[in-house]
């Protein structure tokens, strides 16, 4: 059984709900968080969606406590995920977090929880991820490298870094006519994007807490653990999907296993690595500024809900 507590975000989709359960089923974590926000009262049927996926979150056959954060009326996903997670440490030291639409590995599960367990009081570590976008070999023996980018398709953290989570971005204009973004921006390109990015979430044009938790842990020099392999499997694309109905290089990746873990000697951050999803991703990658609500989920595919 996993001794970590999981924290499960469901809504409204209970195709990937149950297959993302099923992970959840393989790995017995003793307690088990629910997560879900209300239905909208404009979207027929959404309410009879919601208790499905609800009902399944909940079909626990192994010895678990199941503690139910739901919501009756629609929080919206910057307030409902957000306060759910915020609502999770408030009872635990540590959890591990999934989206209803990510489908781990075995791996993934014991990666965050040896992880967790190492990094416990180290505050240089903010997160840990069971994601990897850089799709190659892994050019190294370690099984994971740092990095200041905070991928969230299944992610773990502890009390100690969500607390820096402030729930706005009230602190960031400041921090950008500080120019605190040069610290972790190698480029002007890459400073322009973030800077127009985070603008979107400071003017409310982007439902989404995930950048704010990025920016949160940039202004505390907080570094995130990611595996050389991929763990998780995101399934989320497609039509009933708000950013993320295209087609995507990200979707339904492949997922990898570990024998053992190799840990690094060092915690320092791999700007090589870095810059090489940079490329791919953001300021200089084939997505550019324009498709940022799109791939806003590239941190957290929470604010994914059915048209």
């Amino acid at each position: 059984m996993l001794d970590t507590p999981v924290a499960f975000i469901v809504f409204n989709r209970p195709k990937q709900t149950r297959q993302s359960f099923e992970a959840i089923r393989q790995a017995r974590p003793r307690i088990l968080f629910i997560i879900s926000d209300g239905p909208r009262v404009e979207r027929n049927g959404e309410a009879e969606l919601v208790a499905q996926s609800r009902q399944i979150a909940e079909q626990v056959d192994w010895p678990c406590e199941i503690r139910r954060i739901y919501s009756d009326t629609n929080l919206g996903c910057a307030k409902r995920v957000s306060s759910g997670i915020t609502a999770v440490f408030q009872q635990v030291e540590q959890a591990i977090i999934l989206e209803d639409d990510c489908v781990p590995n075995q791996t993934f599960f014991r990666f965050c929880g040896e992880l967790l367990d190492r990094y416990r009081d180290d505050t240089r570590v903010m997160a840990i991820s069971g994601d990897n976008f850089q799709r190659g070999k892994p050019d190294r023996a370690d099984s994971y490298y740092f990095s200041k980018y905070l991928h969230c398709w299944g992610w773990a953290t502890w009390r100690r870094a969500w607390q820096h989570f402030e729930g706005t971005l009230e602190a960031w204009p400041d921090f950008r006519d500080r120019d605190g973004l040069q610290t972790f921006c190698h480029s002007l390109s890459e400073r322009d994007y973030w800077t127009r990015t985070f603008d979107r979430v400071y003017e409310g044009k982007i439902d989404t807490w995930d950048f704010t938790w990025l920016l949160a842990c940039w202004m505390n020099h907080g570094l995130t653990a990611l595996p050389t392999k991929n763990l998780v499997s995101n399934i989320g694309f497609g039509e009933d999907a708000t950013h993320t109905a295209h087609s995507s290089p990200f979707e339904n990746l492949p997922t990898y296993e570990f024998q053992t873990l190799e840990h690094p000697k060092h915690v320092s951050r791999s700007v090589e690595k870095d810059l090489a999803t940079d490329r791919m991703m953001f300021s200089r990658g084939k997505l550019r500024f324009r498709h940022v609500i799109q791939f806003a989920r590239q941190y957290a595919p929470l604010t994914r809900r059915a048209a």
